[in-house]
């Protein structure tokens, strides 16, 4: 079924929101249970693209680790670049948001990558610039891993040449993290690719709010988000004479036929074991990172605090959810759901109609 429309219009802004959902790299999303039927492969990932970009959904976010964060250090996860190409190879209007951690690339060969990846998916391509939070990754395969302040520099920098050699040829750059001297890009983008980031400490919202285009949030409740946007949006316009283009929100998301159904569910997926290969993981984000929030164990269990937002219950009340939050601001909700293919047909298909 065909659903080009996944949206809804929330009253105060007239912005549009639209849905979107997590690509499962990694084999899945959820950290207490093990097979969820969708492997971390190519194939699955092919069909869900497909399934998703038939059904309307507007933008599918890619995350970048190269160890499984969700099912533990040995279990395979796929590429986040490699992976990009290929959806956007093989659909049609679905945007790519591909996640990219600094310390992990060559900003101006980032910038050359990215100009050829977004003609390939005919500029349906954002970035997501992430200030990686896992010691053990960057250990593992060399990454520069940086104090926490010191990680959303480093950003600003990768950014700040980004965009240098999308627009000035040549173009020379001398930072504290990264260099580049007379480089030319041909060919500019047609269109820059627009550039999403989070954070929730002082010093990375204050960086967000000068080097990005569209902010990203974890989940949270309405009372959160408001804040957030309220802030975000007064610091941008503080800088850049506007607020941000975008406000991306990532939930996870059960319907069922009844709200007895969908607690259920959610009470099988959050029953914790903190022997699972991905706690010690969860431990280490909270260690890295400056959260505005204390994350409990029953919402480590899905990640990004992706069950904040409380998105759980029949298609009605899921929908009035959702609503809620496009009426706090959030434009864009990044789902996440297991199985996906089986999920996101059922949101589009029983949420979807009563978001329009």
């Amino acid at each position: 079924m065909s659903n080009p429309s996944l949206q809804t219009t929330p009253a105060p802004s007239g912005a549009t929101l639209r849905l979107g959902y997590w690509t499962p790299v990694y084999g899945g999303f959820l950290r207490n249970v093990g097979d969820e039927g969708m492997p971390a492969t190519w194939a699955y990932i092919r069909d869900l693209s497909r399934l998703a970009d038939r059904l309307g959904y507007h933008t599918t976010l890619v995350p970048e680790l190269y160890l499984n964060d969700r099912k533990g250090l040995t279990a395979p996860s796929l590429e986040a670049w490699a992976l990009s190409t290929a959806i956007l190879a093989t659909t049609e209007r679905l945007r790519v948001l591909t996640a990219v951690r600094p310390g992990f690339h060559l900003p101006a060969v980032t910038a050359k990558e990215s100009v050829t990846i977004a003609d390939i998916g005919a500029d349906r391509f954002a970035l997501n610039v992430v200030a990686a939070w896992w010691e053990e990754e960057a250990r593992q395969y060399g990454g520069a891993f940086t104090r926490h302040d010191e990680r959303y520099e480093q950003a600003r920098e990768f950014v700040e040449i980004l965009r240098g050699t999308w627009e000035q040829t040549p173009f020379s750059y001398d930072g504290n993290h990264f260099t580049v001297a007379d480089t030319i890009l041909e060919p500019k983008p047609r269109v820059s690719p627009p550039i999403f980031a989070g954070g929730e400490s002082e010093h990375g919202r204050e960086s967000i709010a000068g080097f990005a285009d569209s902010y990203a949030l974890h989940g949270g409740t309405l009372e959160e988000v408001r804040e957030k946007v309220s802030d975000m949006n007064a610091r941008r316009t503080r800088i850049h004479g506007r607020p941000f283009d975008e406000f991306a929100m990532s939930a996870y998301v059960i319907v069922r036929d009844t709200e007895s159904e969908a607690r259920a569910e959610l009470e099988r997926i959050t029953t914790v074991d903190p022997s699972s290969p991905g706690y010690a993981s969860f431990e280490e984000f909270v260690r890295n990172s400056q959260l505005d929030v204390e994350v409990s164990r029953r919402e480590y269990s899905v990640g990004t605090r992706g069950l904040r937002p409380d998105l759980v219950g029949t298609p009605e009340q899921v929908a009035e959810r959702i609503r809620a939050y496009a009426e706090a601001g959030v434009t864009l909700l990044l789902i996440q759901s297991s199985p996906a293919k089986e999920e996101l047909e059922r949101i589009a298909t029983q949420v979807g109609p009563l978001l329009a």
